[in-house]
């Protein structure tokens, strides 16, 4: 029995709660998962779980093992599955989704290169602001900003998505450069509105802390391209990310505020299934877009402060 079935035994059961559940996934009985994990212990010398007629529970070194034992397994497979798959031509389809801002931006332009050096695989792309369910909707992978709370996927941090205040030039010579947190009371602040017509707040980090502004605006919609649009017409400051933005700060039509209280930045992330072999079709495309951006992404150039 090797090392590897022995670890998968642990991370199986421990997920799924129960040796049942665990063994229909497996696709064995649940004694043969009991012998295995009964091996593990032994081989470690310490007891991984508690087990009892009301359920299962890790113990101290379990919890300790699992993490880690999840990542040994994760990337285990990634290589096998890059040395099994480094000479296999790449065909088929690749159904990728990502948010419809940053799917324009920067994954379409650069499609034809990527398609140049696999004419042999179709690309289909959804760009969509809808959190998609990648196995019933039939993706791939997906690029997603933010936390990724979904137990079942696994997500590669690709780089930073750096969030900025800014506005045009017009706009703070109009009404005032800000210099502290207090001052965006004075502003005319458009944030993105969730359902109900509530504004979204602000994060910042001040002092160590991360500090939630309230802010206020009389312009508010859900959709931010369209937020965008409005900041670069004048009508006020907006809470933008660098990817968005670096064209026009390269250009001058916007300027940032407020640089020294730095937005937490979210990850921009490649997301796809938990399975045994990542297929050669998704880890290219991933690795093709960590070289495109590189880390962190091209569009932070322009800002000075990353």
């Amino acid at each position: 029995m090797g090392r590897y079935t022995e670890l998968n035994t642990f991370v199986q059961v421990a997920e799924k709660g129960s040796f049942a559940a665990a063994a229909v996934n497996e696709g064995v009985t649940p004694a043969i998962l009991g012998r295995r994990l009964d091996a593990l212990e032994k081989r470690l010398g310490v007891k991984l779980m508690h087990r009892s007629t009301r359920g299962l529970r890790l113990t101290e070194a379990g919890e300790r093992l699992l993490d880690r034992a999840k990542t040994v397994l994760h990337e285990f497979d990634e290589v096998e599955g890059d040395i099994s798959n480094s000479n296999l031509a790449v065909n088929g389809q690749l159904s990728v989704s990502a948010p419809a801002a940053f799917g324009r931006r920067h994954i379409a332009p650069h499609v034809y290169a990527f398609k140049q050096r696999y004419p042999e695989l179709n690309l289909n792309f959804n760009f969509t602001d809808t959190v998609l369910d990648l196995v019933n909707d039939g993706f791939d992978m997906s690029i997603r900003i933010g936390e990724i709370l979904d137990p079942t996927y696994v997500a590669i941090k690709l780089f930073p998505n750096q969030r900025v205040v800014c506005g045009t030039p017009e706009y703070f010579a109009r009404c005032g450069m800000l210099h502290s947190l207090d001052d965006l009371a004075q502003h005319n602040c458009l944030a993105f509105s969730m359902q109900g017509g509530q504004q979204r707040g602000w994060t910042f980090q001040n002092q160590g802390r991360q500090v939630a502004i309230k802010v206020r605006g009389d312009l508010a919609c859900n959709d931010g391209e369209l937020l965008l649009s409005w900041v670069k017409q004048g009508l006020g400051i907006g809470w933008r990310s660098t990817w968005e933005i670096h064209a026009e700060l390269q250009r001058g039509e916007l300027i940032t505020a407020l640089d020294e209280y730095a937005l937490p930045a979210y990850d921009i992330q490649a997301v796809f299934p938990q399975q045994r072999y990542l297929p050669a079709k998704v880890r290219l495309f991933i690795d093709y877009l960590r070289g495109l951006y590189q880390t962190p992404g091209y569009w932070d150039k322009c800002y000075p402060l990353i």
